[in-house]
């Protein structure tokens, strides 16, 4: 610890706060069908996901060595190169919360690093491979396998209770159904502390290496397994309220048992990903599984225009990431009032988002206050030339008008309304 100098801390600092905006970004992975479902109110939850998050912290550092030692190449990597990166992942991840889009920070995180690498030292500085094997293809995979289990698991889930019409076993099997949901979802955030603290944990013993501090190929020591445990916590706690309203009801309607199965098997494969060292995305995992999950249910329906900006969004994280990162680097390199400059843009557009972001505030107390999402071009169109239900095209044509006021020799009877 004697050997950190004022940038190497700023660098941990800033490492910190990405591991903080980690968490608010994606505590909707957890608990955001939780919520939706009503198996937990929604502070009981943020606050089960936080513990169960720093527990998971503790459980593996294989993803935090394929970042510190497998992403790019460590020889003559500046720690300035890290600064960069982590301003490119903050802001976009801070973006898209305002938003309210489930993008990966994981990909942020990937995309600033890369970007800043290549500014430093060009793309000789990437290890291509190992971005291909263990970011790209899980990218591409986890969505699809978490989303095609649960899909399953929902239509096995409904057809071994389609015999259960009594009341009273109604409820029994909603209420187990809403337990399970509370422990797929204590295992989802297990999962998500195994594996997103440890990227954290990855770029911290990164920068260390870069300054000096540990050798090459290095563990995480245990303060910075600690520090990024807890401060990935207590951005869960924070609750990034946005997103969890995307992901609990503006993909599509969950019950119960939905939540369930999409919760079981996303945290299936995390944790299975997690002990491979597959650096995925658990944003990508948990979205796969809840839309999976909202196609397994007949009758269920996937908002698709929500889900096409957040596919958009997930095509543009590494790029755009990697764009601010490799920005911020330019401006790192030309020296200390470079560092100053970019931590004081850093400063100004985290300010900026957070006031956007108050103009229309959204918390525990109206997370699931979603508003009505737009008809699309052809349900307007079908309703432009479809004819009314029967019973309700045609308005009350009934109206009262005041009589005419009496008159001399009239009944002295008040004047009553005539209806017409």
């Amino acid at each position: 610890m004697e050997h950190i100098t004022l940038l190497l801390a700023i660098v941990i600092v800033t490492a910190l706060v990405f591991d903080f905006t980690n968490g608010f970004h994606d505590t909707a992975n957890a608990m955001a069908t939780t919520i939706s479902t009503g198996a937990l109110k929604p502070k009981t939850a943020v606050a089960m996901s936080a513990v169960l998050n720093l527990v998971g912290a503790f459980l593996s550092v294989e993803v935090a060595k394929t970042i510190s030692g497998g992403i790019i190449n460590e020889n003559g990597l500046r720690t300035e190169v890290i600064f960069a990166a982590l301003v490119g992942a903050i802001l976009w991840n801070l973006l898209t919360w305002l938003v309210g889009l489930p993008s990966s920070s994981s990909h942020a995180l990937f995309g600033g690093l890369i970007g800043a690498a290549v500014m430093s030292a060009g793309w000789s500085s990437i290890n291509g491979g190992t971005v291909v094997t263990k970011v790209l293809l899980p990218a591409i995979a986890a969505p699809l396998v978490a989303g095609l289990a649960a899909l399953l698991a929902t239509k096995l889930t409904y057809r071994l209770n389609r015999k259960v019409t009594d009341e009273a076993q109604l409820k029994s099997t909603a209420k187990g159904y809403r337990a399970g949901q509370i422990a797929s979802a204590g295992l989802v955030s297990l999962a998500h502390g195994t594996n997103d603290a440890q990227k954290t944990m990855g770029i911290i013993t990164l920068a260390l290496v870069t300054g000096g501090v540990l050798a090459p190929g290095s563990n995480p020591p245990v303060w910075v397994i600690a520090s990024a445990g807890i401060a990935i916590a207590m951005g869960t706690y924070l609750g990034g309220w946005r997103i969890i309203r995307t992901m609990g009801s503006g993909l599509t309607e969950l019950k119960p048992p939905q939540g369930f199965a999409a919760q079981t098997s996303a945290a299936t494969v995390i944790l299975a990903s997690s002990h491979l060292g597959f650096s995925l995305s658990t944003t990508q995992s948990c979205s796969g599984a809840v839309m999976g999950a909202g196609l397994g249910r007949k009758g269920g329906v996937v908002r698709w225009s929500t889900a096409t900006r957040m596919f958009i969004a997930w095509g543009l994280t590494l790029p755009a990431a990697g764009l601010v990162g490799a920005g911020a680097e330019f401006l790192t390199k030309q020296g200390p009032w470079g560092v100053g400059v970019v931590a004081v843009l850093l400063v100004a557009g985290s300010a900026a988002i957070w006031l956007l972001s108050r103009r229309k505030p959204v918390d525990h107390t109206n997370v699931n206050a979603t508003d009505a999402e737009p008809a699309g071009v052809v349900t307007t169109a079908i309703a432009a030339v479809s004819p009314p239900p029967v019973g309700s095209g045609v308005p009350d044509l009934k109206t009262t008008i005041p009589a005419p006021a009496p008159t001399a020799g009239s009944p002295a009877d008040p004047a009553r309304p005539a209806t017409v």
